[in-house]
């Protein structure tokens, strides 16, 4: 039997309160958005569009580069938070292209319109990264907090999501600049 979308990541929010600091806000965005290139995968799959789009990626990475400035935060590590979104994104992607090429009765029967559906949510987290980059900006700055508290983090929202190892794979790869 088909699934619609999302054969392997769990659908259920993760709880509001963690006792890992002020990263797991951020670490449960980075993994909706993780879960959202299931979408994106199933809008793309078996039409011909490919997976890397260069120039909605330059767009994301110049509109992040610009909401850092506003919010004076670092600029440069900024857009390699997001250039880690994209690229976790496509690896999601990938994986998922590979497991539905391989098994075809698991590949969606539903395609989300990627304007309409997918984008928005895209869009969404993207404000809410910028928010949650100048909230946690001094536990980012604070070496062995940082990687303790993001440990946490990522292993509480692997848990929470019920995340499988494609998926929480890119959690990890996601958060890889977190911590400066």
């Amino acid at each position: 039997m088909a699934v619609a979308v999302a054969p392997s990541a769990a659908a259920a929010p993760p709880p509001a309160h963690s006792s890992s600091e002020d990263l797991a806000p951020l670490v449960r965005l980075v993994a909706e958005r993780i879960v959202l290139a299931d979408k994106v995968s199933a809008a793309k799959f078996g039409t011909g569009t490919a997976i890397e789009d260069p120039a909605r990626e330059q767009q994301v990475l110049d509109d992040a580069a610009a909401r850092a400035e506003a919010a004076g935060i670092d600029k440069d590590a900024t857009v390699a938070f997001f250039r880690a979104q994209i690229e976790q994104s496509k690896v999601v992607q990938r994986g998922l292209y590979d497991r539905w090429t391989r098994q075809p009765e698991l590949a969606p029967t539903r395609r989300p319109d990627l304007a309409t559906e997918v984008r928005p949510e895209l869009d969404r987290i993207s404000a809410q990264f910028i928010d949650q980059l100048v909230a946690t900006s001094d536990t980012r700055h604070q070496s062995a907090t940082c990687f303790v508290a993001l440990a946490r983090a990522e292993a509480e929202t692997d848990l929470s999501y019920g995340l499988d190892s494609l998926h929480a794979w890119a959690v990890f790869g996601a958060t890889s600049t977190v911590c400066d």
